[in-house]
């Protein structure tokens, strides 16, 4: 029972990362270099 809950635990967590990555894209935040144009050096920033 406690590996179920642990389990559906990490797959909420997961789940609220990846939803946070979907965001960050729709708002045109970048991983790479989080939209910080001016230290970037142009490798690929908007």
């Amino acid at each position: 029972m406690g590996t179920i809950i642990v389990a559906l635990a990490v797959c909420g967590l997961v789940a609220l990362a990846v939803i946070s990555m979907i965001r960050d894209k729709k708002k045109g935040k970048s991983l790479q270099c989080g939209g910080d144009c001016k230290n970037c050096g142009g490798h690929g920033c908007h």
